[in-house]
């Protein structure tokens, strides 16, 4: 890896974490440049504007994610045992890991709104990367008969995801993880209760 590669490789390690915490509108450059240590024009050497680097900062911030996702279901053969990992997956980043401030695509998807219509793309592709992925769960558990065939994989993905991201929410305003670790528990037992295949 060169020193430039290095370089930007920082620039974004910080940028993810500033922006996930304060957002895009909320970090000035001058906070980037505080974060990374870095002029503006050692910043600039590596992205073309703000918008650039945030852009690329989410990127980021979503394959670290992708990197999480894998580690959670890694080794679970069982359709429900990888859902289970996808909740933990969730737990985790209430607790600020792998990025500190939450759930960078529920962060950006509120915050980028109809203002930066760039970014809010890419919190919706990332959102319907995850849809993907839990639908596939879904299907191949009611292939293997791990679950009902009556489940709708939309419906699954929908239920565990709004219902982790808005307990996220939830403890990031309360401060404490009792809304995601009650969220958990409930998706658990809807996973048994309502989805396995008996």
């Amino acid at each position: 890896m060169t020193k430039g590669t290095e370089t930007k490789e920082a620039i974004l390690q910080q940028a993810a974490q500033l922006f996930n915490r304060r957002g895009f509108f909320g970090a000035a450059l001058s906070d980037v440049m505080d974060v990374t240590g870095l002029e503006k024009g050692g910043i600039y050497n590596h992205f073309k504007s703000k918008e650039d680097l945030a852009l690329q900062a989410f990127d980021y911030a979503i394959g670290l994610l992708r990197e999480e996702i894998g580690k959670s279901v890694r080794g679970k053969r069982d359709a429900i045992e990888r859902l289970q990992g996808l909740i933990q997956f969730f737990e985790r980043q209430a607790e600020g890991y792998p990025l500190p401030g939450g759930c960078p695509v529920m962060n950006t998807a509120i915050e980028a709104d109809d203002a930066l219509p760039e970014l809010r793309e890419r919190a919706r592709q990332a959102m319907d990367e995850w849809h993907e992925f839990i639908g596939h769960v879904v299907r191949r558990g009611q292939e293997r008969g791990e679950i009902k065939t009556t489940a709708d994989p939309i419906m699954v993905s929908t239920i565990l995801i709004s219902t982790m991201e808005g307990a996220i929410m939830q403890s990031k305003l309360y401060g404490n993880l009792q809304p995601v670790e009650r969220a958990s528990a409930h998706l658990r037992d809807y996973l048994q209760t309502e989805l396995r295949q008996k």
